[in-house]
């Protein structure tokens, strides 16, 4: 196994998927479970040559095998009514008490990821409070969970079961992607919550039950300003990371992936508020589509950090996943040019301060 340089780099999770992934996580057309996973694990080794050839030092599967990101909690437990939406997409909503189904989906992608690669891999998993944002409906849900928080802490022992399997199946890291949590930057989210903190320390209390005493495995958290959504054409949330920073220090991690492409996520003088033993997985390419940051746009943006952070504590990431919801198109051989220019990037400043 490789040992990381200064200045690592790695994606936060998805990469774009091509139209032929897409039909095969659609069943288009439905085919046998040993071709479908024949051809899963083929488009998988692609996805994970593409990051090394890249330049990457931490790799994921792309996040390809999982029709959505956060609906992989119904490979997990019983419980959930799936569906599609009219522009598409998948949608997963809890109707029943979660009852245990077959845990180890996520830990079966590490265990694939680990076969096709020798680099430090990483796997995603979803915020207990994220899956209770979009998961829990009144009208629907309430028969099974009367309250929203009621369904998110039921999440939370299916999501420490699967975090102890993908640290057993030999993970390097496992990240938690909480966008829930980064609501609460937002002025006008805040608004709409009659006790904001007490929500943002909810979700923060939720993730530190899902890690806490699961040792053997760098644990990160995604504080995702759905980024991603600009390849939607959705608005994203403004606010600096203040409102939440007494919250984050609580959090019984080792790494925080934030994103700063963006002039809404705020100054990166915030640093100075974390608690020093956090590593900062510096969101430095932006992901919106169309627009490839050149890798001495991406250097500045780290030189700009190590003002406030030490080199040696930081990670190079684009702002977010490639590939935000099952619905948004991506082209891959864009993701792949600004991961290219990321990895430039990470050389120039090795030179630099190493």
């Amino acid at each position: 196994m490789t040992t990381l340089p200064l200045f690592p780099t790695s994606v936060v999770g998805s990469l774009p998927r091509p139209a032929f992934v897409l039909d095969l996580i659609n069943d288009r057309p439905p085919l046998p479970p040993e071709r479908y996973a024949h051809e899963m694990e083929q488009a998988i080794r692609f996805a994970v040559a593409l990051q090394e050839h890249a330049g990457l030092d931490v790799i994921t599967d792309g996040e390809w095998g999982r029709k959505s990101y956060i609906g992989v909690i119904a490979e997990l437990a019983h419980g959930f009514e799936l569906g599609t939406l009219p522009d598409g997409r998948p949608f997963t909503l809890v109707t029943d008490r979660l009852a245990p189904k077959t845990p180890g989906f996520i830990a079966r992608e590490v265990k694939l990821l680990k076969s096709l690669t020798t680099r430090k891999v990483k796997s995603t998993l979803p915020s207990p409070a994220l899956l209770g944002e979009r998961m829990w409906q009144a009208g629907k849900s309430d028969r099974a969970y009367p309250k929203r928080d009621d369904f998110v802490r039921a999440c939370v022992p299916v999501l420490r079961r699967e975090l102890e399997l993908v640290r057993d199946a030999g993970a390097d890291i496992a990240q938690i992607d909480d966008p829930h949590l980064c609501l609460f930057v937002d002025p006008e989210v805040r608004k709409q919550y009659a006790d904001p903190d007490a929500g943002a320390a909810f979700a923060v209390d939720m993730i530190n039950e899902v890690v806490s005493g699961v040792p053997g495995i760098r644990i990160a958290v995604h504080l995702c300003r759905r980024a991603g959504g600009r390849a939607r054409g959705e608005a994203c949330h403004c606010g600096g990371y203040g409102p939440i920073i007494k919250d984050l220090n609580r959090l019984r991690v080792h790494h925080l992936t934030m994103e700063f492409t963006a002039p809404q996520a705020g100054d990166m003088a915030v640093f100075r508020e974390l608690r020093e033993d956090f590593e900062i997985g510096l969101g430095c390419v932006d992901v919106t589509p169309g627009k490839i940051d050149s890798a001495a746009t991406i250097a500045a943006r780290v030189r700009k950090a190590t003002e406030f952070v030490a080199p040696e504590r930081i990670t190079l990431n684009p702002d977010c996943g490639f590939a935000p919801g099952s619905g948004a198109v991506v082209s891959i051989d864009e993701a792949y040019r600004k991961l290219c220019h990321q990895s430039e990037a990470a050389r120039m400043l090795r030179a630099e301060f190493s």
